[in-house]
């Protein structure tokens, strides 16, 4: 019998049977290597799960900062071990409330944060020093995480045993999410001084997450989605570079956020091979010495993009067996979609079964038992192998055009991943790409769901603290905290010190955002002319 040919999300040739023959001169030493040790293919720890279960988070945010803090305490109890604070569009586009175009999108996709007080009120009985917060913010990044360091000081909490993560990718808002503030040459700038600050002050948190996850919820191939966020990876090296920061200084405390889909097999492979990948570019083309600095650790979401509103049940168990890929990849923690989330923000049950579904992956299979058990599977090594190139194909096509920041500047990126989108979902259309619930295996819906829903009410909420806030503060001296912020931007002096001292007078994140406004400007897309 002929063997039969399949194609991956990557468009690469997927075989019905793999042998030996298809790693025949495989140099498995050099390309694998042991646990925990150059390239880290087979995982960036020598022990991985067998030692302790990956780090479980759940993004949850939404309504006030009491609405969420009530919910952090519920994962809390329920067994999470890290927080991942989800910010509403206001908040992560430097936004105040109470500001014209926040208008009815407060509190809606996260938790409204317009100053420290929202900050001290979201952490109220939390003690940061004990966990591990994860908050995704890009473009106003430097100014959550400040705000979160001035709440953390107040609870007596050293900055430097401060533990977790700042999303603050910016390149792949650009690509294909359109958070973005500032131009990118000004927010790489913010980006560099943001790592300078963090390894004086805040030397265990992680300064960047730089995403993928985005950029496949917006239509990228797994190839894609690795090729365009190491690339932006990449980018950011070199600002941090030409900003004066020696490599080895900061590389350890870059972190990384893929999705894990529904094809386990080409998942697990895609997340082996960023890791070769990540670690040769590292050590062959930026010289980092320091093994930190050449491990590739990511974060791990579920794909949003793959849920449906069409018997969301039957999203557990697509959620399971990417949370499952996500976890035979190696990653480092892992956040599981809720069954509901392709219909509303998650109920309070709906988010605690997200949490178990990581735990019974953690604690009722074997796949903690050993590490890496796929290494050596004629499938995932040759899958692995064909990544690697397409990815490092890709990678070459935005060196050819100058870099990422380049590359975003003339589309590139958004165009490649448009075109993907476009491909799958006419495969979606007709049929030829199964979903079920949505293209085949139909029911008449007859159950009746009754989601969350975020009472409107918050938004005159927000309007009445900010003004209180403006109203009992010392304008005088926010006023000039704000300008020093504005000449720190005009010159070349690391801009975070300037903006903590700000945010402690009590200015809100929307006025810090609108000085650097005021010096840089906003930035308006190529393809928005």
């Amino acid at each position: 019998m002929g063997e039969s040919t399949a194609r991956t999300e990557s468009d690469l040739e997927m075989r019905s049977v793999y042998s030996a023959a298809d790693l025949q001169g495989f140099d498995a030493q050099a390309r694998l290597g042991e646990p925990g040790s150059y390239p880290y293919t087979r995982g960036v720890y020598p022990t991985m799960y067998t030692g302790r279960p990956w780090t479980m988070r759940q993004y949850a945010g939404f309504g006030t900062a009491t609405e969420s803090n009530e919910r952090y305490k519920q994962l809390v109890a329920a067994g999470t071990g890290g927080l991942s604070v989800a910010f509403d569009l206001p908040t992560q586009m430097g936004y105040d409330s109470d500001a014209p175009l926040a208008s009815g999108e407060v509190g809606k996709v996260g938790v409204a944060i317009d100053s420290v007080d929202d900050m001290r009120v979201l952490f109220d009985g939390l003690p940061l020093g004990d966990i591990s917060t994860s908050m995704t913010i890009n473009a106003p990044a430097s100014t959550l995480l400040l705000m979160y360091q001035l709440v953390a000081a107040e609870q007596g909490v050293d900055s430097k045993q401060l533990a977790g993560t700042i999303q603050n990718d910016v390149l792949k808002e650009y690509i294909a999410r359109g958070t973005y503030i500032y131009p990118p040459q000004e927010s790489l700038r913010l980006i560099s001084d943001i790592f300078a600050y963090c390894s004086k002050e805040m030397p265990r948190w992680n300064t960047i997450s730089i995403s993928g996850y985005h950029m496949a919820e917006a239509g990228a191939t797994p190839a894609q989605e690795v090729a365009f966020t190491l690339a932006n990876a990449k980018e950011y090296v070199k600002a941090a570079h030409a900003a004066g920061l020696d490599v080895d200084t900061f590389a350890p405390r870059l972190s990384f956020f893929f999705v894990a889909r529904t094809t386990l097999l080409e998942e697990v492979a895609k997340f082996r091979a960023a890791r070769r990948i990540w670690a040769r570019i590292m050590k062959e083309e930026f010289g980092a010495q320091k093994p930190k600095s050449q491990m590739l650790r990511f974060h791990t979401q579920t794909a949003g993009v793959q849920l449906t509103a069409q018997q969301p049940e039957v999203n557990l168990v697509r959620v399971s067996l990417q949370g499952l890929a996500a976890v035979l990849g190696g990653t480092q923690s892992l956040h599981t979609n809720s069954f509901d989330e392709a219909i509303a923000l998650p109920t309070q049950k709906a988010a605690r079964l997200a949490l178990r579904t990581q735990q019974v992956i953690a604690y009722e299979t074997d796949v903690c038992k050993t590490v890496d058990p796929f290494a050596g599977s004629y499938v995932v090594e040759s899958l692995t192998n064909d990544l690697e190139d397409k990815i490092m194909e890709l990678i070459q096509a935005v060196d050819d055009k100058g870099g990422a920041a380049a590359a975003i500047e003339q589309g590139f990126q958004k165009q490649e991943i448009e075109r993907s989108a476009y491909e799958q979902q006419l495969k979606i259309d007709s049929g030829e790409r199964i979903v079920v619930g949505l293209n085949k295996y139909q029911i008449e819906e007859d159950e009746k769901y009754v989601p969350l829903k975020v009472d409107p009410a918050i938004e005159a909420e927000q309007h009445e603290r900010l003004e209180k806030l403006r109203s009992t503060r010392d304008n005088a001296k926010v006023e000039q905290a704000l300008g020093e912020v504005k000449r720190a931007a005009e010159g070349k002096d690391n801009l975070l010190y300037p903006m903590k001292e700000a945010l402690a007078a009590n200015a809100t994140g929307g006025e810090v955002s609108n000085a650097l406004r005021d010096v840089w400007g906003m930035y308006t897309p190529v393809d928005a002319f």
